[in-house]
């Protein structure tokens, strides 16, 4: 008798390109679901994280990568969609107290809500996204609150889930975890972090300038794990 194969899931994983979505792409693989990997343009001045996104779904085998283009400039309000400097050189106590001014206003509502729409018509229940609560800058829209509220809505506002075809489950399989722990779970995942960026104002060519909160908590991450970070910084005190 042969064994009849069952088709994967498909699971929509949100993918900046970043080290924790990376991660996130390998465990959803992992896991045994089919990835469908989703990106933003958004108007933010670390595009260059978009060509980190084309990269590492390749390297782990998304079936389809879209990048959807949006743009928060019009809003403005962040560092990172407008003319406001990136904060730099902060110790653990600053990060941890306050939401900084890299915060993008609603940014992770937006973005669920378009793979809530790609999920739909994918037929799919499942999105994955790395939000996580311990080592992060003091976002609001990393908490396992709002994800749990989205959720919730979610499940209200699709004709699939009128229907009872669809009973959407948002993972947020980073949430508990240090960075340092984020890493050992990539690296054990087969992760190469040399194609991620993680860097909120990189040189033109991708270099990460070393000095804003995302770069140096992936940075202590690495200390943390014992290992090695495989991206280049500028050296101590230089200024571009």
């Amino acid at each position: 008798m042969v064994e009849r194969k069952t088709n994967p899931k498909k699971a929509v994983v949100l993918l900046s390109g970043g080290l924790d979505s990376a991660t996130v792409l390998a465990i959803a693989r992992a896991e045994g679901y089919e990835p469908y990997a989703l990106s933003f343009s958004y108007g933010q001045r670390h595009a260059f994280e978009l060509e980190a996104a084309k990269r590492v779904a390749a390297s782990l085998g998304a079936t389809q990568h879209r990048i959807a283009t949006i743009d928060l400039r019009i809003f403005g309000g962040s560092a990172l969609t407008d003319d406001i400097a990136v904060p730099k050189g902060r110790d653990a106590d600053e990060m941890a107290h306050g939401i900084p001014i890299t915060y993008v206003p609603a940014r992770n509502t937006i973005f669920l809500s378009f793979a809530l729409a790609w999920a739909e018509v994918l037929e799919s229940s499942d999105i994955f996204i790395g939000v996580n609560a311990l080592d992060y800058s003091g976002y609001p829209d990393c908490r396992p609150e709002f994800i749990k509220s989205f959720e919730e809505m979610a499940n209200l506002a699709t004709k699939a889930g009128v229907e009872g075809r669809q009973h959407l489950k948002i993972h947020t399989p980073l949430i508990a975890l240090t960075k340092a722990q984020i890493i050992q779970k990539g690296l054990e995942l087969g992760v190469d972090y040399s194609l991620t960026s993680s860097c909120y104002d990189p040189f033109p060519d991708g270099q990460p300038c070393g000095e804003c909160d995302s770069c140096l908590l992936r940075q202590k991450g690495f200390r943390e794990n014992g290992t090695e970070d495989p991206l280049r910084y500028p050296p101590a005190g230089w200024q571009r």
